[in-house]
């Protein structure tokens, strides 16, 4: 297995990368423009606040998911188990990296498996669309099965994969591919971007091609194009091009907004570092939050223990604005009384037309 190598080691610099936070984005995901109206009369118990929710035709307790982030190697399948374990205690989902590497060497399935440790967790599988594609509707739904998923994720990273090494330079006939995955696949179809956003167009193609969710994962936390950058040999091209469009991408907040009066399920991720964040997304039309660094950096700072802290936080937080927004659930957000600022409603005026 020639390639195993390279893939373990480019599997071991994303983890490294990312959780380093040499690769943040220098602009934000324009959450911080969404200011919800605070109420004095809230008339709630804090301890009776609802939070439940619904993803993929599962039950959450709480409306997040740890983002897809890691597998193929040793270091990943140790970090993939502690935040399963702790997305299982919270009643939160979780999601696996890109399982390619598992598919071009099936001894890597293991490092992917969490079933064991977290039988209950909602769980998303993950495929590249480009490879997807290749691989065709029954090989992608049966990685998927392999490790007991509840959704497959089809991830979208056409600016990652332009700084990347060997990366892919064809993204024709990925919204077809898509539309056959959908239409054969007995586990619900999540398609996500990695860092970039989905944009109004995108998310109207999607909903055509029969998507019910997506994962907008906008620009404002990790940028994977900037991950290539640091990644690049020093002085090439692709590191010239990855420094040139290091903040490329749409925000997070946009991408929610586009992708929710589109009609979609939608996940927002991409920069999302607080509860706070995560309700200000709901006020916007998410179904849940995604988080992915801040979760990789618990981990490696105290293993499970300190992302169960960590999601505790985040949970004690989204209730906390439930309350002082007069939510008795956390679906409630969606109607709550709010004010976008300026560079957030500018935004949206010139791409939502």
């Amino acid at each position: 297995m020639p390639d195993e190598p390279a893939i373990a080691k480019r599997k071991a610099d994303h983890l490294e990368v990312a959780a380093s936070g040499r690769a943040e984005f220098a602009k934000s995901t324009l959450l911080e423009h969404v200011h919800l109206v605070h109420q004095a009369l809230p008339e709630l118990c804090l301890d009776d606040i609802d939070l439940d929710t619904e993803l993929v035709g599962k039950p959450l307790r709480a409306p997040l998911l740890i983002t897809g982030m890691t597998g193929g190697t040793s270091d990943a399948a140790a970090v993939n188990r502690d935040l399963a374990r702790a997305a299982q205690a919270a009643g939160v989902a979780f999601g696996v990296g890109s399982q390619r590497a598992m598919d071009e060497h099936p001894d890597l399935a293991a490092t992917y498996q969490v079933r064991d440790v977290a039988p209950d967790v909602v769980l998303l599988g993950n495929v590249g669309a480009v490879q997807a594609l290749g691989m065709g509707p029954a090989r992608v739904i049966e990685l998927a099965k392999r490790i007991g998923a509840d959704a497959l994720a089809i991830h979208l990273n056409p600016g990652q994969e332009l700084i990347q090494a060997h990366g892919d330079r064809d993204f024709r006939g990925v919204r077809d591919g898509i539309a056959r995955i959908v239409e054969a696949s007995p586990l619900p179809i999540v398609v996500k971007e990695t860092g970039c956003g989905l944009s109004l167009e995108a998310a109207r193609s999607l909903a055509a091609a029969g998507v019910h969710t997506v994962d907008v994962a906008g620009a404002g936390g990790t940028s994977w194009v900037a991950v290539e950058a640091v990644r690049a040999a020093e002085g090439s091209g692709a590191q010239s091009l990855g420094n040139e469009l290091w903040n490329w991408g749409l925000p997070t907040a946009v991408s929610v907004v586009a992708c929710a009066t589109s009609g979609l399920v939608t996940i927002a991720s991409g920069g999302m570092r607080t509860g706070y964040d995560v309700a200000r997304a709901l006020a916007l039309g998410a179904r849940a939050g995604g988080m992915a660094a801040p979760m990789l950096r618990a981990q490696r700072a105290g293993g499970e223990a300190a992302v169960r802290e960590l999601i505790d936080q985040i949970v004690t937080s989204i209730r906390a604005v439930c309350l002082l927004t007069g939510c008795a659930a956390v679906t409630d957000l969606a109607r709550a009384p709010r004010h976008l600022g300026a560079p957030l409603r500018s935004f949206l005026e010139d791409v939502l037309r």
